[in-house]
């Protein structure tokens, strides 16, 4: 009886050892997203004390990568440093001349001159920008009714924002992160400006519902393309009434060189992405492996996913830096690496997807076929709850789809692009915290997707915002495809005349 109580005991010990360890990496884990560093590079030194021997089993990046051609391995030379004082800044000019010289300057002649330039700022300003319509009545006719030019189309009757204004409000919220009620302070204390943070927050629902067309244009042509990239982020919203938030999601859908439209929803279920995905969808969706986008398929048999590599690889890099089956999770880095190397070599060649596609069969199959025999023999030496358990169920689980990338050329070989778009909401959450009610949520939806558009065509948002909103109330639905961000890009680039 006694033994057995000891081997009950034992393995008792031997069960909490295992959970204590869990734990530790856990907490571990979690103390170095918080406070270490995020990146995911690695020493090449390191991994080369760590393989050792395992080097043999891994071809050198330098074989494989020979075959490129001249063209697809040259790297573009670096842009050329940008001025300290762009040119095109206006010039104020200060002459300083000698004492003498000003109180007599016929007994002096000019042989030459010192120049010096500094950087300056002055601060915005507010106007009141008044229109006049002045009324007539025609000579010699004392019966004819008086006659008044119409007033031009605006945002709002008797609104008392103007576009330059509600643009300005929009980027300082939505691009340099400033909530409302520090706007509302800053115009108080500097520019003894008062504009309530009401009025304020009316103004960016009504530019949102201006722009609101805009952005389903963007999306019409995003879903016309037949790739996209989709993921979320938890942003919390304002109950009403119970002074409490909730939380709902920003989706950020985005074509890899192209446009980010961003989705508000209330939840994180897969019946929003069929809200967001038409059914008239037919392409592929580049994902991470959240459930919700497997169910969405049932509903939407046209789309294809795609999976992303990323994920992958953080997971092992979470076990390697945990120092958890160091040479094996370094092998498997390593040969990530180089996937990641062939994808860096043909972007920086700017390679066509049919070249792309050609390379990836040739180079990065083989690769995939030596990772994918090491992770089925390594699965069972490990437990399903340590961290290399759990990378390498993950990368089985999602292999079918991680594999989509290699013979699809127009495909990335992550989700980054997409992580990278969500970045500027994730910055002005730390501001505002949260945002108004459960229906606001789609008007910051809407103006990141605007702002989101404009960086990616190299428009400045600033002057972007004021214009359409000036035109705007004079347009139609059927012109609204002529001042989208890339068209409006177009516009400004191209000479008169010269348009094709």
């Amino acid at each position: 009886m006694r033994d057995e109580q000891v081997d009950e005991l034992s393995q008792e010990v031997m069960r909490l050892r295992k959970e204590n360890e869990l734990l530790r990496q856990k907490m571990d884990l979690l103390i170095r997203r918080m406070f270490g560093r995020k990146s995911e590079q690695l020493d090449e030194r390191q991994l080369e004390l760590l393989l050792g021997a395992l080097d043999k089993m891994s071809s050198p990046p330098a074989s494989g990568m020979a075959a490129i051609p001249e063209a697809v391995t040259a790297r573009r030379k670096p842009s050329s440093r940008q001025p300290r004082c762009p040119d095109n800044l206006p010039v104020e000019t200060e002459v300083i001349d000698p004492a003498p010289v000003t109180g007599n300057p016929h007994a002096f002649r000019q042989i030459g001159e010192e120049v010096s330039e500094q950087l300056d700022y002055e601060p915005g300003r507010f106007l009141r920008r008044r229109t006049v319509r002045r009324v007539w009545v025609k000579r010699g006719d004392m019966d004819a009714a008086p006659i008044i030019a119409p007033l031009p189309p605006k945002l709002l009757e008797r609104g008392i924002l103007a576009p330059g204004l509600l643009a300005h409000v929009l980027v300082s919220k939505y691009s340099d992160h400033l909530p409302l009620f520090r706007q509302q302070r800053i115009f108080e204390e500097r520019y003894d400006v008062c504009l309530p943070r009401q009025t304020l927050a009316r103004g960016v629902e009504l530019a949102a519902g201006w722009l609101e067309p805009i952005v389903k244009e963007i999306m019409r042509e995003q879903m016309a393309g037949g790739y996209v990239q989709i993921d979320e982020t938890p942003v919390k919203y304002l109950s009403p009434g119970q002074g409490q938030t909730s939380q709902g999601y920003f989706w950020a859908v985005n074509v890899p060189g192209a446009d980010t439209v961003y989705h508000w929803t209330d939840g994180r279920g897969h019946e929003h992405l069929l809200d967001i995905l038409p059914e008239s969808y037919k392409g592929t969706v580049q994902c991470d492996g959240y459930g919700a986008y497997r169910t969405m398929l049932k509903k939407r048999p046209g789309v294809e996913l795609a999976g992303c590599w990323a994920h992958v690889r953080r997971k092992f890099h979470e076990a390697f830096e945990q120092k958890e089956a160091t040479g094996r999770t370094g092998w498997i880095l390593r040969q990530i690496a180089h996937l990641y190397a062939i994808e860096r070599r043909l972007r920086e060649s700017r390679a066509g997807p049919k070249l792309r596609e050609a390379f990836r069969v040739a180079e990065s199959r083989p690769i995939l076929t030596r990772l994918k025999q090491l992770l089925i023999t390594l699965q069972p030496q490990h437990r399903p709850q340590s961290l290399t358990g759990k990378a390498i169920s993950y990368a089985l689980g999602q292999w079918e789809l991680l594999d989509v990338y290699v013979e699809k050329g127009r495909l990335e070989i992550d989700n980054n692009l997409v992580e990278n778009a969500i970045r500027p909401t994730a910055l002005g959450r730390k501001n505002w915290l949260f945002i108004g009610a459960e229906d606001a949520g789609w008007r910051s939806a809407a103006i990141y997707s605007i702002i989101q558009s404009c960086r990616t065509h190299g428009v400045e948002p600033y002057a972007y915002i004021k214009d359409v909103l000036t035109r705007l109330p004079a347009m139609t639905n059927h012109q609204v495809s002529t001042i989208t961000p890339k068209a409006w890009a177009k516009s400004i680039r191209t000479p008169l005349g010269l348009a094709s």
